[in-house]
């Protein structure tokens, strides 16, 4: 019973500062207005800066899905390793897990003309089984016994169509595919002209490149082929892209930072304008809080209600920027992921809940030396003034 008498009370003194705060920010209402449209502002730049950060990353996330679990193994030229022989590629071979897919690569520097241009240099590839990596835009990939694979890039440079010939030093081959784009990865093919690895003279190769299920996986394999391949000598290098990956998420995390403090010098420019509103109307309101203080209100009612006009201003604007935000994060999203849904996942949460606390925070302080200012008059020089 005690509590409930208590909570009463309570109840009993904030209530008529509440109503006495909303009446005074309604007798003003177009500098309230314009005090609370800071807060907004301030709001939306932090949220919506924010969840395009997310966006972007997911977006960046999205695109290496894949690259994640993929290795790629070269020979160490630091210690003159030029080549891996067919030894390595069938060490590696043992060393990775079940569903791993496996690709040796060689690739050599040759002289490429188009038709009838002069010849220039270009790096030929030569990929094992092309069909488990790539699609085919045009054409077919199997069998790939003879011709050539493009890339979409150098398809569309040199307006090349399977049947279309290109030269590779002196001799004519035919095009057989072009090769969907593809996005970054280590066996991207969109710059490449890939032929079939037996046309290479050489034995040795340059690379193997290894796409196992899991990024977990992949760094588990990755160890074994350090162990395996570099035991008296550090032969090989062996690249894990999920570390790749990791690199450029924290990198996007300090962006996100760096977006979310610029957006929050609006929120402070605010703040000194809601100081400013809340100045006026404290020396506007002089005799008026001093017929408060003479009927009996203490200094900390006077300070409550000041307070609680600084809180409605951040709370009315807080609401405000959420609802921008949640509309400015659908338009972001569907515009850089392509699902405008995506815009309530948990991350976006956090921004738009950060960018209405930190609204209403700075409404407060901004409100405190007002309300400080207002409590401590004395109610016969503020009668007198």
């Amino acid at each position: 019973m005690a509590l409930l008498d208590k909570r009463a009370k309570m109840a009993g003194r904030f209530l008529p500062a509440v109503l006495m705060a909303r009446r005074n920010l309604t007798r003003t209402k177009m500098r309230s207005l314009l005090a609370s449209l800071g807060i907004v502002i301030g709001v939306v730049a932090i949220a919506s800066l924010g969840m395009f950060g997310v966006a972007l990353q997911y977006s960046f996330s999205q695109n290496l899905s894949n690259v994640g679990s993929d290795i790629t193994v070269v020979p160490n030229s630091e210690e003159n390793v030029t080549d891996l022989t067919e030894r390595d590629v069938q060490t590696i071979r043992r060393e990775v897990s079940a569903d791993a897919t496996v690709t040796a690569v060689k690739n050599r520097m040759e002289p490429v003309s188009y038709g009838r241009g002069e010849p220039g240099q270009k790096r030929i590839w030569g990929i094992q089984n092309p069909k488990r990596l790539y699609e085919a835009d045009e054409g077919q990939i199997t069998p790939f016994r003879n011709g050539a694979l493009v890339g979409s890039n150098v398809a569309e440079e040199h307006n090349l169509h399977p049947g279309s010939k290109i030269i590779i030093n002196g001799s004519t081959v035919r095009v057989q595919a072009v090769l969907n784009e593809e996005g970054y990865s280590p066996t991207n093919p969109n710059n490449r002209i890939i032929i079939p690895i037996e046309s290479f003279g050489q034995r040795e190769y340059s690379g193997v490149i290894v796409s196992e299920s899991t990024g977990t996986q992949a760094n588990e394999t990755a160890m074994k082929i350090r162990d395996s391949l570099n035991q008296r000598k550090k032969r090989v290098s062996v690249e894990e892209m999920s570390s790749v990956v990791e690199q450029y998420e924290e990198q996007f995390q300090i962006i996100n930072i760096v977006l979310t403090g610029i957006a929050s010098i609006s929120l402070f420019v605010a703040g000194i304008s809601i100081l400013n509103v809340m100045l006026m109307s404290t020396v506007e309101r002089r005799e008026e809080i001093g017929v408060l203080r003479a009927v009996g209100y203490q200094k900390r009612d006077v300070l409550k209600v000041m307070l609680m006009e600084a809180m409605l201003l951040g709370l009315f604007g807080g609401i405000a920027g959420v609802i921008l935000s949640i509309g400015s994060g659908l338009a972001i999203n569907h515009y850089t992921v392509g699902n405008a849904i995506a815009v309530f996942r948990l991350p976006n949460a956090w921004y738009v809940g950060a960018a209405f606390a930190f609204g209403v925070l700075m409404s407060m302080v901004s409100g405190l030396y007002p309300a400080w200012k207002a409590a401590s008059k004395e109610p016969v020089d503020a009668l007198r003034s």
